[in-house]
């Protein structure tokens, strides 16, 4: 299999309202291979759940998806073997002692390791005799974690994982994530708004705007094809001639976002620097109407 995950001419359609059909996701190819960690980055409503969930098999769609060679719709119970997932709105039983939910995944998933399970959580300062409901909320997703990721799967989807937790928490969600999944064979899949905390985690980023794939691209051909240029106010207008993608502030200069490298008298006029994928990520998303306020 060269592709854990192929969609081909994919779209998400919700029922009926006054102005028509929602379309949540609209018509996208995309192919994720192995030993990858990807950043899905969209504002609310851009359609990165809804894609998620046809992932896992929860919502169909129209046009090809396959998940580890699987239709998940028609082949769910299969490919749920090899696949993780933990959702925006993920619960565990709050009556539940840590080495009871072990107990129950062990009986539930032939994949998982109560042992790894185990080994997991001395990272954390969960203890296995702790109830749920006595843990915070950064320990139970550290709790969620440590139980999906003793499971031997190829592929783990993780919608909004650290969402409402303190900058610890997050990190050191991230930290056990990337030490002890992430392989080189195995690809994760990750939804957030904290794009800035996740960047140096991601081999590739994709970008959804309003259902569509605006951008799939690998951190390093970002690196090479996007190109910044902080410049003084006076160079201003020779700048916005050029056409940049964004126009804004940096460390309270005027700078602009390309695709592709400006004109040489362009460049000539200010400093290169690395854009940030907080600032590609404002360029292809926002309004053009917001940008030019903002310029």
């Amino acid at each position: 299999m060269s592709h854990l995950i192929e969609a081909r001419d994919f779209s998400l359609h919700y029922g009926l309202t006054k102005a028509g059909r929602k379309t949540a996701v609209d018509n996208i190819s995309f192919n994720i291979p192995k030993g990858r960690v990807i950043g899905l980055l969209g504002h609310n409503g851009a359609g990165k759940t809804s894609l998620m969930k046809a992932m896992v098999g929860l919502i169909g769609g129209t046009g090809e998806l396959k998940v580890l060679g699987l239709d998940p719709r028609q082949q769910r119970n299969e490919l749920l073997q090899s696949l993780s997932y933990i959702p925006d709105v993920a619960v565990l039983p709050r009556w539940a002692r840590v080495d009871e939910l072990i107990t129950l995944m062990s009986g539930l998933q032939p994949r998982f390791s109560a042992d790894r399970a185990r080994t997991l959580l001395q990272r954390t300062s969960v203890g296995p005799r702790d109830k749920v409901k006595s843990l915070s909320k950064g320990m139970v997703t550290q709790l969620h974690l440590a139980l999906i990721a003793a499971i031997d799967t190829k592929l783990m989807i993780l919608d909004e994982p650290t969402l409402g937790l303190d900058v610890m928490s997050r990190k050191s969600f991230y930290e056990m994530l990337i030490d002890e999944w992430c392989d080189g064979e195995r690809t994760v899949v990750i939804s957030t708004h904290q794009v800035e905390e996740i960047e140096t985690l991601l081999s590739d980023v994709m970008m959804l705007d309003e259902g569509r794939l605006v951008l799939n691209i690998s951190l390093e051909e970002m690196d090479s094809r996007f190109m910044a240029l902080s410049h003084d106010a006076a160079a201003a207008d020779a700048v916005a001639d050029a056409h940049p993608l964004l126009r804004y502030r940096q460390q309270g200069r005027p700078a602009a976002l390309f695709d592709g490298a400006p004109p040489e008298h362009v460049q000539e006029l200010g400093q290169r620097f690395r854009p940030s994928l907080v600032d590609l990520f404002m360029a292809l998303t926002r309004k053009p109407e917001l940008q030019s306020r903002q310029a």
